[in-house]
């Protein structure tokens, strides 16, 4: 099964929902229609050119080049059962029928003077419904150009169509704002609505074959499955995937586990990803004045709808008793509450006491965090004041300083891992160490600029600042000391994160580069650009996966941690480095990465890794363990009783003549010849012998240890026996062998097999040597 996406004026075909197997790139125009016809795959540009594309070799079959001024082609059919033959719309109203494998127009259909904006096949052959961009639906019989019924609805034009086939007489039509409209075709009328199925218009729908199944995704980002099984014939949701349908703004891992992320996004909504499985992703909703409001009928949700989140902080103690998540919003006062467990908006609306009747327009909150028991929030308002909030009851708890915390708007607020210390950063540039319980000031410096923003890393105690002049310090909340100094980007500093030990610090700004820094010895380790700044950073827990979202960008992407998985240099960058641009994480393989040989390389590993150290020879143990213990394996191996050969009876046997006919006995011998033969000057070299010879005199010894290491145990002992003067070997070839050892010991490699050989060797000819000790 294959997936045709277009992009641009480039055609792709997408296998096992990821792999890209066939490309097509033939359109000069970009691309708005797609259609599988079989074999083939049809596209139509903005250009009003046609092509048929052949599906495995990537060849164009066909292409037809229409006339814009005439027929300007806004759909495209292939109608059931109808061999070779394609139906095309046009934005001048009129319908056109062709075969494909002639390339010739079969009918034209006059039409209804409107532009048609969709084609759909209906369960009846030769039926096709027709989308108008009036708003009307016409069911047409395209055998006998015969209109069968006609419908229409207000939302503007038609979107898509889809006709039920589980035996319900059913037609679903989208529209621009996100409404589908279902139709009795028996009883020719309206039989429900299903209103903001979507929050845009419905770009595409289709029935499951055969079930109450209908699949929907819009403009919205967001693909939806509904199933009809209540009374009235309305649906209602099944399952459903969706992102922001515009670019986050702030991202952060929720929980120990980093499995899930929080994101915001500017259209106002948050939403858990999981970096596991798409099946886990969950939508905690977009942010309401007054829920029980919003949800009245008739009432437009834009009037209760809260600005996007700018910020905002989650904690997973007491998670499952109330709100764990507190968000600040963009120009807005007030702090909103979300559930993570119940994925819903929280029931506390946090703002301070004496805007509780009166809402003002230039005083917005700036910075929030939660304790780690997620039992109280920190908010920072634009005036400079800190309040403290309960997150069970929702109640006002005190403020930091007598009417406000710090001169300027807050930038920052962080609390530290025992509720000791609450840190404020103003933009009047001085930062202020508060007692959490007293609210007491204890101690504040000024800052070398104005601060942007802070991020605390609790277990370490490390505070990041980030500075409007685009440098980055890092402080000690324990010695309140500036303890390291970071300067390089060049642009405005967007988010920073910290590594689960610390040890890194990681920033982003808007001139694209997103830079890693070595706190231990204050350097820059690692630094590479994106085509669009990185607008969020956040590291997971466990360390393993960066994420980031960028600037128009609705995704968020994944960098793997490769220090977890491979050897990675982790030396200073040179103050002239220049980073690389690296592409952004996809699904697909780039085909620029892909290699172009035919085999794939193996590391071949060297024979000797260096000379000082001890080299193995890799050969299996049997082949030189038992060495020293073949006489005893032989004396195992061998049977108790040696077979008995039955002595062959002669064709005549002799016989002494008598009364009685006896047999002769056989003559026993008497030879006292001695049959011990010396073979030791008949004996036959071998290959190992005589290579051993040449090395006396070359003195390369590679070659006979390279026939040795081919031999079995019981051949080494056997070439051993014969280096001896009674095998028909000499003391100079033993000398030689005695060298050959000499050598791999010294350059040491082959470090067991010389242990072996040579042991084999003392054991064998050691009374030789002996005897011969002068010779050697």
């Amino acid at each position: 099964m294959l997936i045709f996406a277009s992009y641009d004026n480039i055609l792709h075909a997408f296998a096992r929902n990821k792999e890209v197997v066939h490309t097509y790139g033939g359109h000069k125009a970009r691309i708005h229609l797609l259609q599988p016809f079989g074999d083939h795959v049809i596209s139509v540009d903005v250009d009003n050119i046609l092509i048929v594309w052949n599906i495995q070799s990537e060849e164009k079959y066909l292409q037809v080049d229409f006339d814009k001024a005439t027929f300007a082609v806004s759909a495209v059919l292939h109608p059931s059962t109808y061999l070779n033959k394609i139906l095309l719309g046009s934005e001048q109203g009129s319908l056109q029928l062709w075969n494909i494998r002639s390339n010739k127009l079969l009918y034209s259909f006059p039409g209804w003077h409107l532009a048609v904006t969709t084609l759909e096949q209906a369960p009846a052959v030769d039926v096709v419904a027709v989308g108008l961009v009036s708003g009307h639906i016409i069911v047409h019989n395209i055998k006998f150009d015969e209109t069968l019924m006609k419908f229409q609805q207000d939302w503007g034009p038609i979107t898509a169509i889809s006709f039920r086939t589980d035996g319900h007489p059913v037609m679903a039509a989208g529209s621009p704002v996100g409404h589908i409209a279902l139709w009795d075709l028996e009883e020719k009328k309206l039989m429900c609505q299903m209103q903001d199925a979507h929050s845009t218009a419905i770009a595409g729908m289709s029935f499951v074959p055969g079930e109450p199944l209908l699949i929907t995704n819009g403009a919205d980002n967001a693909i939806r499955v509904w199933i009809f099984d209540g009374p009235g014939g309305t649906g209602r949701i099944l399952r459903s995937r969706m992102g922001h349908s515009a670019p986050p703004t702030k991202i952060r891992y929720h929980g120990q586990n980093g499995e899930q992320i929080l994101s915001a996004g500017q259209d106002g909504t948050l939403q858990s990803f999981s970096t596991v499985h798409e099946k886990f992703n969950k939508s905690l909703g977009r942010g309401s004045i007054n829920k029980k409001k919003s949800k009245k009928k008739g009432l437009k949700l834009d009037t209760m709808v809260l600005p996007p989140i700018t910020v905002f902080a989650s904690e997973v103690a007491h998670q499952s008793d109330w709100d764990n998540i507190v968000a600040c919003h963009q120009g807005y006062i007030t702090c909103t509450t979300w559930n993570y467990q119940k994925s819903s908006m929280g029931a506390h609306k946090l703002r301070p006491e004496e805007f509780s009747k009166h809402k003002p327009i230039d005083i917005h909150a700036t910075a929030v965090d939660i304790t780690s028991c997620g039992n109280f929030a920190v908010i920072g308002l634009s005036t400079g004041q800190v309040d403290v909030y309960n997150m069970q009851s929702g109640i006002h708890r005190g403020l930091y300083g007598k009417e406000r915390a710090h001169e300027g708007a807050i930038r920052g607020v962080a609390v530290d891992g025992l509720n000791q210390l609450v840190i404020t950063a103003g933009s009047e540039g001085l930062i202020k160490f508060w007692k959490f319980k007293t609210k007491d000031l204890i101690y504040s410096t000024e800052l070398p600029s104005s601060p942007s923003g802070l991020l605390l890393h609790r277990d370490s105690g490390i505070l990041g600042i980030a500075f409007d002049d685009f440098s980055i310090n890092a402080l000690d909340i324990e010695t309140r000391k500036i303890v390291r100094t970071f300067s390089g980007h060049h642009g405005r500093i967007n988010d920073m994160t910290f590594s689960p030990d610390g040890r890194w610090l990681i920033t982003s700004s808007m001139d694209c580069t997103i830079k890693t820094w070595d706190l231990p010895s204050g350097c820059l380790i690692d630094c590479f650009l994106v085509d669009s700044a990185a607008v969020s950073l956040t590291m997971s827990p466990t360390g393993d996966f960066l994420a980031s979202t960028h600037v128009d960008d609705l995704g968020i992407y994944l960098w793997s941690n490769r220090s977890l998985y491979s050897l990675v240099s982790l030396r200073p960058l040179p103050a002239d480095y220049e980073p690389s641009v690296v592409t952004c994480p996809s699904t697909c393989p780039v085909q620029g990465d892909e290699e172009t040989c035919d085999e794939m390389i193996e590391y071949v590993s060297p024979e000797q890794l260096g000379e000082q150290l001890v080299t193995l020879s890799s050969l299996p143990e049997s082949r030189w363990k038992n060495l020293l213990s073949l006489d005893i394996i032989k004396k195992k191996n061998k049977p108790r009783e040696p077979p008995k050969v039955p002595k062959s009876a002669p064709f005549f046997i002799p016989t002494v003549p008598g009364l009685i006919p006896r047999y002769i006995a056989p003559e026993e011998g008497n030879d006292t010849q001695s049959k011990v033969v010396n073979l030791g000057v008949l004996a036959q070299k071998s290959d190992f012998y005589i290579q051993l010879e040449e090395a006396l005199s070359t003195n390369e010894y590679t070659a006979p240890l390279r026939l040795l290491k081919s031999l079995g145990p019981s051949n080494i002992e056997i070439e051993l026996r014969g280096l001896a003067p009674e095998g028909g070997g000499s003391m100079e070839v033993m000398l030689s062998f005695l060298r050959m050892i000499e050598m791999m010991l010294i350059k040491k490699y082959n470090f067991e097999l010389a242990q072996a050989y040579l042991a084999l060797f003392l054991k064998e000819l050691v009374l030789k040597i002996e005897c011969n000790a002068g010779q050697i």
